[in-house]
């Protein structure tokens, strides 16, 4: 990986992962709800993911970085068990897309370190 490519994609991932964390703890959070306010709480949540699935096709495209499409895919997996309310199970792919994306930053930060940048 070129030093331009590993910036971008550190930057990438490290954004990505804290959004993703954000959307773990709110896939969590929506079992808690009262009932009345799941459907609303349903909404947001998905508009969410679906914003941080935009980012990381945005990664994914400049970066070209396969572990960004990994993220994709999991996170593609979570948005339709959130659909569904099986909210364990969106979680759970949640945490994947996570570690996709520390995995890309991870492989970023050995470049740049062994660049001597870090």
């Amino acid at each position: 990986m070129d030093l331009k490519t590993a910036i971008r994609t550190y930057q990438f991932a490290e954004r990505a992962k804290s959004e993703l964390i954000i959307g773990s703890h709110l896939t969590t959070a929506l079992v808690e709800f009262p009932i009345q306010e799941k459907p609303g709480g349903k909404r947001m949540l998905l508009m969410l993911l679906e914003a941080v699935r935009t980012e990381l096709e945005f990664a994914q495209r400049d970066t070209g970085h396969k572990e960004f499409k990994k993220a994709i895919d999991h996170l593609n997996e979570a948005i339709s068990l959130v659909e569904s309310m099986d909210l364990g199970a969106a979680a759970e792919r949640v945490g994947r897309a996570i570690s996709a994306a520390t995995t890309a930053a991870q492989e970023a930060w050995d470049t740049l370190k062994g660049h001597g940048l870090l």
